[in-house]
């Protein structure tokens, strides 16, 4: 049993590593169905699950200290590409269609918390919370909620769970449906998909492959990203919690999301290596929260399931409606969907499958989720802790 915090921290990066490097190399289609975030938090909640890992004060101040260090520079990172200036140009439509698609994913979470509450474990609605944060944002999203609300790691891993199977459905039946977009047009009698941003303008908002992260990117997006998530650590913690969830820590996401959002603005946006270093944070701030995980209540999975789709089904039906009162096309609800729901990973490829100067609107919609699901989650969280 490993009781010293840095074999415990050392220990699950040697195991980051190895997830991600066959994610990268393998030839399998393995890590096409099952994403490497799933087997390292699999992986996490197993070393903890067998006892490889003690419950020392060793290793509870190396879980907190890097976790609380990781997350805000993670944040800012993440946000580096979200120029909020391009998301603006997308028009009326794309955002007014991604809203609705938001707020109908939070009433799926509230209508399936109130039909199944009986049967969830305590302290679902934190778990659902913070799920909602990803299905509403990204993956990044739902760890910031898990952090915010202390959502317990085994109902976290339960959320994990429906992130990753209702999820992998939904965006296959988002595919499904884009050989009958005219089908489905002609019955919302919507318009010609109109394209409100031209492919050229999101050069700055996915990764700029026209240079290369060397040593001076790696150490400065390093650098600055842990000064500035201290810098927000320190002053969230300074100010006064107000209700139930905005407490310090949310106070920090707040800052750290603003200094995001303004370096996007500048020429810092620019450099090239922020994607993989907020992933490299990702990938080992999963593997943290996995690390406090037990599988003994496992069995309780298959509710969570069965939720999954059933959020999913309120969201399609309420988005029906939509389309058909107010004649949206397919293209628009299905990557408003996929952007809240999906996130960047996969909204810009559905884009493209209905046409290849589409794909900036999908890359643009999904960072605007990754900016807003956060406070989405922070809202079902206040919903769903009044029932």
């Amino acid at each position: 049993m490993i009781q010293d915090g840095v074999v415990y921290l050392s220990i699950l990066l040697a195991y980051v590593a190895l997830i991600a490097f066959a994610e990268q190399k393998s030839k399998s289609k393995l890590f096409k169905v099952v994403p490497g975030i799933i087997f390292i938090y699999v992986g996490g909640a197993l070393m903890q699950t067998f006892g490889v890992f003690g419950k020392t004060n060793s290793i509870d101040n190396t879980y907190n200290t890097v976790r609380n260090v990781l997350l805000p520079a993670m944040l800012i990172l993440m946000l580096l590409h979200c120029d909020l200036r391009k998301i603006i140009k997308m028009g009326p439509k794309i955002l007014l269609t991604f809203f609705a698609a938001s707020f109908t994913i939070i009433i799926g979470f509230t209508v399936t918390y109130l039909l199944l509450k009986e049967f969830y474990a305590k302290d679902t609605w934190k778990a659902f919370a913070a799920l909602s944060s990803s299905w509403t944002g990204g993956s990044a999203n739902m760890v910031i909620l898990q952090k915010i609300l202390d959502v317990p790691e085994n109902i976290f891993g339960y959320a994990l769970i429906m992130d990753t199977v209702n999820y992998s459905i939904w965006v296959m039946f988002m595919f499904w449906l884009v050989p009958f977009a005219d089908r489905f047009n002609r019955w919302t009698k919507a318009k010609a998909i109109e394209v409100p941003v031209a492919a050229d303008e999101v050069a700055t908002t996915t990764e700029n492959h026209q240079g290369k992260m060397g040593f001076t990117e790696l150490i400065v997006l390093l650098g600055f990203s842990i000064l500035l998530s201290t810098i927000c650590t320190e002053i969230g913690n300074a100010l006064p919690e107000l209700g139930a969830v905005f407490n310090g820590t949310t106070w920090t996401i707040v800052f750290a999301s603003v200094i995001g959002l303004l370096l996007a603005m500048t020429k810092a946006a620019k450099i090239p290596g922020a994607n993989d270093v907020s992933k490299v944070m990702l990938y080992v701030i999963i593997a943290l929260i996995a690390s406090k995980a037990d599988f003994s209540q496992l069995f309780q999975a298959p509710i969570y399931i069965i939720s999954g789709f059933l959020i999913l089904l309120i969201h399609a039906l309420l988005m029906l409606i939509i389309a058909k009162v107010c004649k949206l096309d397919l293209f628009t609800m299905g990557v408003t969907s996929l952007a809240n729901i999906g996130g960047v990973a996969s909204t810009p490829i559905l884009a493209g499958a209905y046409h290849q100067s589409l794909i900036p609107v999908g890359i643009l919609t999904a960072l605007l989720g990754n900016l807003l699901g956060t406070y989405y989650g922070l809202l079902t969280a206040r919903i769903l802790s009044s029932l």
